[in-house]
């Protein structure tokens, strides 16, 4: 039997998607410029998103205040892309907190895959790209 995988956006509903998000939390975003999720959540600052990074230490990344958790990012207003940089076993203990906040956009980033929690959110109407890096695809899109 084969397993299952999220349908991702067809190349114009992604480039929509971009296009009209606003505020994207960066879950596993690091302080360190070297880390890969650093390098990605610049580049979305200099693209024109707010960025609201998720990490349990408490802190300022990217001259953004650093939030707990999703729910507590979303306080500040709607999260229109969740853009995870944590490990793909970690991903299920998100799954809940992303279906409340409801964003239009799940994005796990290059290595990141969770085929059971892309079904739920899916299934709540929530887009889902898995194993790819948003900064690649949104330069590709020209968004």
């Amino acid at each position: 039997m084969a397993r299952w995988a999220p349908v991702p956006p067809d190349r114009s509903r992604l480039a929509e998607i971009l296009r009209s998000a606003h505020r994207i939390a960066v879950v596993g975003l690091s302080r360190k410029p070297e880390r890969p999720s650093h390098g990605v959540a610049a580049y979305l600052q200099r693209a024109g998103y707010t960025i609201i990074p998720v990490h349990p230490v408490a802190g300022v990344t990217l001259g953004e205040r650093v939030h707990p958790d999703l729910r507590s990012a979303a306080a500040g207003g709607p999260i229109d892309i969740v853009n995870i940089f944590r490990r793909s076993e970690h991903v299920p203990a998100l799954l809940d907190a992303m279906l409340e906040v409801n964003p239009a956009l799940v994005w796990m980033q290059q290595g990141i895959r969770h085929s059971d929690v892309a079904r739920r959110l899916e299934a709540a109407g929530i887009a889902v790209v898995m194993d790819r890096c948003l900064a690649v695809d949104h330069q590709f899109l020209g968004s």
